[in-house]
């Protein structure tokens, strides 16, 4: 199951940096979601999966006696959870303020703050 869950984040982490490198913004904000995704994957799928087993340590015993389920990666990315989704809601309110002011969601259509009229500076010396 780990294995799958491997493939399945390697997929997550592709598919957004292609996102990432994309002109539109809005490619460019679902790659941000899906890469938090990924991360969350990641994360929780390093603490094992085992369900199989309670994490339940005898007494007289130090250790638990089969391998189990490490809950501090659940506690991690349910946290992590929040916080990429208050990310990307706030990510998608200031690109669609962007989209507003500016009337495209090309980013290099975006470049205000240097006006078209002008030439492109020097490429090389």
């Amino acid at each position: 199951m780990e294995t799958l869950f491997s493939v399945l984040v390697g997929i997550l982490f592709a598919g957004s940096i292609y996102l990432l490198l994309s002109r539109k913004l809005v490619r460019i904000l679902l790659g941000i979601a899906i890469l938090g995704n990924a991360v969350n994957l990641l994360i929780f799928t390093a603490g094992r999966l085992t369900r199989d087993v309670p994490p339940i340590i005898p007494l007289k015993s130090f250790l638990p006696v089969e391998a189990t389920a490490n809950p501090l990666p659940q506690a991690l990315v349910l946290t992590a959870i929040v916080i990429s989704f208050s990310f990307l809601a706030f990510f998608l309110v200031l690109g669609y303020r962007a989209y507003q002011e500016l009337g495209t969601d090309d980013l290099l259509d975006m470049r205000v703050a240097e006006p078209k009229e002008h030439s492109e500076p020097p490429l090389g010396y």
